[in-house]
């Protein structure tokens, strides 16, 4: 059974402009696990942009509650480049509540868009 749909678009080149603005932003937003994963290093906005997509995906799948912390969602890349989450945290602790077993992950980009699309599912 579906619980809840997320879907988000990043502009990729105002986040990267963001992540030069902004020193450290890119530690507050993702894992240290997320930015040594395939396509996480820092000089890839458009991979991290994809990852940020799927965190705010996530959240909007979970009803956007209060307190979720970033850091919480991580995006991995698996087997032959398939994207996954790991929860932990504010993150796991919502969607156990909300009895989440199954998660579903797309990213995509295209031009200067990169996009997000999670299901949570309960069995």
């Amino acid at each position: 059974m579906i619980i809840g749909i997320g879907v988000d678009v990043v502009d990729t080149p105002r986040f990267q402009g963001s992540l030069v603005r902004t020193p450290g932003l890119n530690t507050r937003l993702f894992t240290e696990k997320e930015l040594n994963t395939p396509g996480g290093k820092g000089e890839n906005a458009v991979s991290l942009a994809a990852r940020f997509a799927a965190k705010e995906a996530v959240a909007k799948a979970l009803g956007a509650p209060a307190g979720l912390s970033w850091q919480d969602c991580e995006i991995l890349i698996g087997e032959r480049g398939k994207p996954y989450l790991e929860l932990s945290g504010t993150v796991a602790a919502e969607a156990k509540r909300q009895g989440i077993t199954n998660w579903h992950l797309s990213l995509s980009h295209d031009g200067n868009i990169a996009t997000a699309f999670v299901i949570a599912e309960k069995q």
